[in-house]
């Protein structure tokens, strides 16, 4: 098995054990805060590799990043 898919058995097994809306939020604040944290340790290393810096920050905040929808 991938760690994908251990991934997934891991989170359905979670998952069936929810009996609550207070169990339902938990669950979904845990993986924010995982997620959360992996991306801030992205961001960090980018920083210490120099590939981000306040220069590119002070760039990137300029600008306008959404997808244009198309009227359909």
């Amino acid at each position: 098995m991938t760690y994908s898919q251990i991934a997934q058995l891991e989170l359905m097994n979670a998952a069936a054990n929810v009996a609550s809306q207070e169990d339902l939020d938990s669950l979904r604040l845990t993986l924010s805060l995982f997620f959360a944290e992996r991306a801030q340790q992205a961001i960090d290393k980018m920083w210490d590799d120099g590939i981000l810096d306040q220069a590119k920050l002070d760039q990137l905040r300029g600008q306008h990043l959404r997808t244009p929808y198309k009227n359909c």
